[in-house]
């Protein structure tokens, strides 16, 4: 990732409903996680009023991406 790249992920949002930044994202699966599963329990995601229905798509995107 870029470095400008890096400062727009601070930025945007990764799950709206629990206030998450996209960075948290990308940091979860630079650790390691591999699945959806994993990111909700390390970053939080996916827990508020939505249940994960705007950013599972997000993330799943992402997983593939690192691929």
């Amino acid at each position: 990732m870029k470095p400008d790249e890096k400062i727009m992920a601070r930025l945007k949002p990764g799950c709206i409903c629990m206030g998450i930044k996209l960075h948290r994202i990308l940091e979860a699966i630079d650790q390691g996680a591999t699945s959806f599963e994993e990111i909700v329990r390390l970053t939080g995601i996916g827990q508020g009023d939505c249940g994960g229905k705007r950013c599972a798509k997000k993330v799943k995107a992402l997983l593939q991406q690192t691929k």
